[in-house]
């Protein structure tokens, strides 16, 4: 065990890692080397993030008996690596208790398990449901005494409501606020975590460390971002935003400082020495998001590569790219698959893209297999007007042909409908929408236009996707089109995607009714109307592959209406 001299410096180590949910004996092994990592670093003590054995969140794995168990075991193996005289640790775990089964920490040193603490505010809104699985801390248990100095370690969502808890542990003693976290990325988040510590801090008076977890988890992608706020309100260390790291910051006690708000201390700690990363700017961080989103669901489910469509068209083209990015040219298989529709243009951008990203690229034309449907379908259709039945065919055609490859050469298909289509069911079941998973299921058309631009003046940091322009500017410029029947275009039967995307936007992440939208500038009866089509495409969604959470309202975690509803404002 390391001599601080009276423990007036404490080297903490953050360690913002990619753990993986089910993985204990990985998550175990990462922890281990991290440690190691830390301890030649000078680390007195190790901080590790929310359930960190587990893999957060581990939902219904919870309740089985053996995951909690070998969770426990791996805990009390690391708590005996620290006999070694190197750093400490507090490292997060689900433990079974008589009290009921915890969304846990526990501290060692010195070769034992110091303390255990438990979440006492458990989480049940939007993407979270902990009190499904987790029963909460029978009552706020005091600081813990790490080699003379007393550490408060709330558990992430302990310091986001108002119950107290950072305040109770300030006035029992604690001299500094330790906090592991599993807190999931959406667009803007860093401000908000920033905000909510720097309220509690206010309140107790202390400096606090939040520690967050690095990684895709399906749908929720957790950006790390780690960082203090000094017991003077001011950012105190600032730890890099989708990047794997473990950080050493250096503390120091100062003894003459006026103690906290409240007086009830008479020494406080400051910190001397820690990173300061910069937070990327909206595009640059949604773009990363989606591409570790992509990166990680297809590494840690096991696919060698991803297959996709490749039309021409815009989203087809980013996906592209953020798989290129996520996973390297030799990783992607691009497939433009030509109906009597697709156009010139088409072609020649849906290659220029391939081109540019570097990808492999096939062409399988779809006529023979479509015509071969309408064929077969010839006397059951007789007498009947051609319309989207026939479209439709187009695209379940090309789904079938993309979930063949899978089939035959285990490539995951990565679906491509961005947020504005499956709000209003612009999608078609068995066809577009057949894939493995969808990184930008959660950004809308303009967002996607954003996006693309902002990558083809960009290389966002750990992309292996090439510079320059990689989505061909013609793809931005020209007006978007599924390409289903002659001279298409989206808003033959959509409100162009600006109006569309703010109706959407407000009723869905803002729950807003149709008189607030109207009262924007909107016209009633498109509003009524997209109102209608997004319930209408419940259905659609239930069944759409899982993808990227960016804004604070995705679909699927966050908003789950019912498919039968026959509500509508107004009517």
């Amino acid at each position: 065990m390391t001599d601080n001299t009276a423990s007036d410096i404490l080297r903490i180590a953050v360690a913002q890692l990619n753990p993986t949910v089910g993985d204990v004996a990985g998550n175990l092994a990462k922890a281990r080397e991290a440690r190691v990592d830390a301890a030649r670093q000078g680390a007195d003590l190790v901080l590790f993030t929310e359930l960190f054995l587990a893999g957060y969140p581990p939902e219904d794995l919870v309740l089985k008996p053996a995951f909690l168990k070998a969770c426990e075991r791996a805990a009390k193996d690391f708590s005996g690596d620290t006999a070694d005289g190197g750093p400490g640790v507090i490292i997060g775990t689900p433990l079974k208790r008589k009290s009921g089964t915890h969304n846990s920490i526990i501290v060692a040193d010195g070769g034992k398990i110091l303390a255990e603490r438990y979440k006492l505010d458990l989480p049940n809104y939007g993407e979270f449901d902990e009190k499904r699985v987790f029963q909460a801390g029978p009552e706020i248990q005091g600081p813990v005494n790490f080699r003379g100095v007393r550490l408060g370690i709330p558990i992430c969502e302990d310091i986001w409501g108002d119950v107290g808890i950072c305040e109770t542990l300030a006035e029992s003693g604690a001299e500094i606020l330790l906090v592991p976290n599993g807190s999931p990325y959406y667009r803007g988040k860093v401000d908000v975590r920033h905000q909510i510590v720097i309220r509690q801090v206010i309140e107790c008076g202390l400096p606090i460390i939040y520690a967050n977890q690095l990684g895709g988890q399906d749908e929720l992608i957790f950006d790390g971002a780690s960082f203090a706020i000094g017991s003077d309100k001011t950012l105190a260390f600032q730890m890099s935003q989708f990047e794997e790291t473990v950080n050493v910051t250096t503390w120091k006690r100062n003894r003459a400082a006026a103690g906290s708000q409240n007086g009830n201390h008479s020494e406080g700690w400051v910190c001397s020495e820690g990173p300061m990363s910069k937070i990327p700017e909206k595009e640059e961080a949604d773009y990363r998001a989606c591409m570790l989103g992509l990166r990680d669901y297809v590494n840690k489910n096991g696919f060698k590569n991803v297959v996709l469509g490749l039309s021409g068209g815009i989203d087809s083209a980013i996906c592209a790219a953020l798989a290129v990015d996520a996973l390297g040219e030799e990783r992607l298989r691009a497939v433009m698959m030509p109906y009597r529709y697709t156009s010139k243009d088409s072609l020649k951008d849906a290659e220029d893209c391939a081109r540019a990203l570097g990808c492999r690229y096939d062409i399988v034309p779809i006529f023979e297999p479509v015509e071969g449907f309408l064929h077969t379908l010839t006397q059951l259709f007789e007498g009947t007007k051609e319309g989207i039945t026939e479209e439709n065919l187009q695209s379940r055609a090309r789904g079938t042909i993309l979930m063949a490859i899978s089939n035959k050469f285990g490539s995951m298909v990565v679906t491509t409908g961005n947020k504005s289509e499956m709000s209003v069911g612009y999608a078609t079941l068995y066809g577009d929408m057949n894939g493995g998973f969808n990184p930008i299921k959660d950004l809308y058309k303009m967002q996607v236009y954003a996006l693309s631009r902002w990558r083809n003046t960009h290389v966002p940091p750990g992309a292996l996707g090439p510079s320059g322009e990689v989505i061909p500017n013609n793809i931005i410029d020209k007006a978007p089109s599924a390409e289903l029947r002659e001279n298409q275009t989206d808003q033959d039967s959509l409100p162009p995607y600006p109006v569309l995307d703010d109706i959407l936007e407000c009723l869905v992440e803002n729950e807003m009714g149709v008189d607030e939208i109207v009262a924007r500038g909107h016209d009633r009866a498109t509003v009524t109307r997209v109102e209608h089509l997004l319930y209408i495409a419940e259905y659609k969604r239930r069944q759409a592959a899982p993808g990227v959470k960016i804004t604070k309202k995705n679909f699927g975690r966050d908003r789950r209406y019912p498919i039968t509803n026959r509500f509508r404002d107004g009517g």
